[in-house]
């Protein structure tokens, strides 16, 4: 059933206002690393602070930027129904790439897509990270690990029964096809750097 109009509301501004918690920037300055912003590509998630070098910080911040696309999801199904359960994740995810205590300036989406998909419907959730997994595995590139989930993302919820998952998944795959544009440019180069080394290496 439709939740109310108030409900939604709810979803949207607790989902959005989850996403655009910078767990990248803020663990990173807590753990003296500087400014992730000026490391790398100035990216905030944890892709770029694995560029710190610091893996457990880069660990956490994946972590962290999943749980805030997976609480407002799951905790807004629960309480409101599952189109606030869908509005309240994708407004976490939307919230992470433009958050607006950083000038609408924020991350790419990878990680808190994932959790929106583990707070709606968990398999989903582990398809899109066994695409993501077998693709950093064979290819060793976290961006065409990422786009090749997202790409397949809808498909996967085709496949498991989950209809009304679809158009969440084609949302947020487009997005990040659109976050990855550069990146997608220097794959095309040859140029995109494997997992494990520097930007410039």
């Amino acid at each position: 059933m439709m939740g109310s109009g108030l409900e939604m509301a709810i979803a949207l501004v607790f989902g959005y206002l989850c996403g655009t918690i910078p767990f990248g920037l803020l663990l990173t300055k807590a753990a003296g690393l500087g400014d992730i912003r000026t490391i790398g590509s100035g990216n905030i998630g944890a892709t770029n602070v694995l560029r710190t070098g610091n893996k457990k910080v880069a660990a956490l911040t994946l972590l962290l930027d999943a749980l805030k696309g997976t609480v407002p999801a799951a905790l807004m199904g629960w309480l409101y129904g599952p189109e606030a359960g869908v509005l309240g994740g994708l407004a976490a995810f939307f919230g992470h790439l433009f958050p607006m205590w950083l000038g609408f300036k924020g991350g790419k989406g990878v990680a808190t897509s994932i959790g929106v998909l583990f707070g709606l419907f968990w398999p989903l959730g582990v398809t899109f990270l066994a695409v993501w997994i077998a693709m950093a595995l064979m290819f060793r590139i976290s961006s065409l690990s990422a786009l090749t989930a997202s790409l397949l993302s809808p498909f996967a919820a085709w496949a498991l029964g989950r209809g009304d998952l679809i158009l969440p998944a084609v949302i947020m795959g487009a997005a990040i096809f659109v976050t990855h544009r550069a990146n997608i440019a220097r794959l095309l180069r040859g140029e995109e750097p494997r997992i494990g080394r520097s930007k410039t290496a």
